[in-house]
């Protein structure tokens, strides 16, 4: 892949938590080389009130991200996107989306964090790990070498990325 700037789509179910914190985050480390959206197969159409205090505990502005639907983007043509990721939980059987075209894909689960059940304090840890295995995975990302590297060998490091376990996250 050639250098360049580079539309990057973060795909889950409700687009009220994972995926708003990924496209925050890609939003403030993409340089300019990256730019970041985020929908869901079944927004919430409200974004967690845990995700919005988070990211605004982290100097993100959370009323510049919204809940919608990814026919938002799939419809309208407007942005096409080299590359489109979910981040939905597989292994508790979520459902993840999918998005039509020809984007490079790749899953990167993360535990949904509004799954999470227990004291104010547990739930918002959850908020806080899904936000920095994301943080982690986007850095790998938007580290990787996009100029010497082809389609295939982009596509296994993807793949690799995705398959960080919490431990390595850390």
């Amino acid at each position: 892949m050639s250098g360049g700037t580079y539309n990057v789509l973060f795909l889950c179910r409700a687009n009220s938590a994972r995926s708003i914190m990924a496209e925050a985050i890609l939003k403030k480390e993409g340089h300019d080389h990256f730019f970041g959206f985020s929908a869901g197969s079944h927004p919430r159409g409200e974004i967690h009130p845990y995700t919005a205090d988070l990211l605004q505990s982290l100097d993100h502005d959370p009323s510049e991200f919204s809940s919608k639907e990814m026919e938002v983007y799939s419809q309208k043509n407007e942005v096409k996107f080299d590359f489109v990721f979910t981040v939905c939980d597989t292994m508790n059987n979520e459902d993840c989306p999918i998005f039509p075209g020809s984007p490079m894909t790749a899953h990167w689960g993360v535990p949904d964090p509004a799954a999470v059940t227990g004291t104010e304090a547990e739930k918002r840890l959850a908020f806080a790990d899904a936000y920095r295995m994301l943080r982690n995975r986007i850095s790998i990302f938007t580290s990787l070498p996009f100029q010497s590297l082809d389609r295939l060998s982009l596509q296994h490091k993807l793949d690799e990325i995705g398959q960080t376990t919490s431990s390595e996250d850390a």
